[in-house]
């Protein structure tokens, strides 16, 4: 059952003991209060401040299990602390290890201070979880996107609108390479796993993805530099750099281009134009 008092003690210190800078606020020359606001845990939750105020309070419904998740990710809760809110939410805690959504503490922080750097946090599979602002403005909000569809690999070959993104020369090596590390994933989980029914759907749905999973190739790698094609911008021609959280196998990929190119001056235009999801 949920402990409303337990819960709503808890997330009110939870609340006070972080501060802006912890995740990736500006704290302002006239601020008073100790710790982040609610306005601010809301929107890092992805809530109405009052729905998140009632339960900070004790005196709204039980929030659903995911209502939940997000409230421990905004929170930048370890895996302890989340599953001792789920505990007190009167709900299950989720299933540990590689298979996980929620994002360690440490890797978000990290996320976080990259105010001017296209960046994202992606699992194993290549499913996007957390992205900076230039990160969604370069390849639109990819963690918004339902279910498998926030794997790169699941989109080559379930929506082949997504290439566009990617030059086309590089098109047969990337389609390649996914097929790859699908089967290295498949092959590390075994079944049942994420990895099982992802590939399983594309399996059915996709020829051309049956017909490289016949290959049994394995062992590509991404290349370190990445060329994308930005409907505004055109070509960028970007160096990916990774940190890899063992724990949960979560990457952090982290773009840039070579200080003074071309590259460079559009990376700044598009801090200009700002995070616009592509069409």
């Amino acid at each position: 059952m949920i402990d409303r008092e337990g819960m709503a003690g808890f997330l009110l210190r939870r609340r006070q003991a972080l501060q802006p800078e912890d995740v990736g606020l500006p704290r302002g020359p006239r601020r008073r209060t100790s710790g982040l606001r609610r306005e601010e845990v809301a929107a890092l939750c992805h809530m109405s401040p009052d729905y998140y105020a009632r339960i900070e309070r004790g005196t709204g419904p039980q929030p659903s299990e995911q209502m939940i998740a997000s409230i421990a990710q905004g929170l930048h809760l370890t895996v302890d602390e989340r599953d001792h809110l789920f505990a007190l939410a009167g709900h299950r805690p989720p299933a540990r290890g590689v298979s996980a959504d929620h994002i360690s503490p440490g890797l978000l922080r990290v996320l976080d201070r990259l105010h001017d750097t296209p960046a994202e946090i992606v699992t194993e599979l290549g499913e996007t979880l957390r992205q900076t602002p230039l990160g969604v403005a370069l390849t639109g909000d990819m963690a918004a996107l339902p279910g498998s569809m926030r794997s790169i690999g699941y989109r080559w070959f379930a929506d082949p609108a997504s290439r566009s993104l990617y030059r086309a020369d590089e098109h047969e090596y990337l389609s390649r390479l996914w097929v790859s590390g699908i089967r290295e994933v498949l092959g590390r989980r075994g079944r049942p796993s994420r990895a099982a029914t992802l590939c399983d759907d594309l399996l059915e749905r996709s020829a051309e993805f049956r017909e490289l999973w016949d290959e049994h190739e394995v062992g590509l790698r991404p290349h370190e530099t990445k060329h994308f094609v930005h409907p505004e911008l055109g070509d960028l021609e970007l160096t990916c750099q990774s940190l890899l959280d063992p724990v949960q196998s979560h990457s952090l990929l982290v773009y840039t281009a070579t200080p003074g190119s071309e590259s460079h001056e559009k990376l700044q235009l598009l801090a200009v134009l700002g995070a616009q999801p592509l069409a």
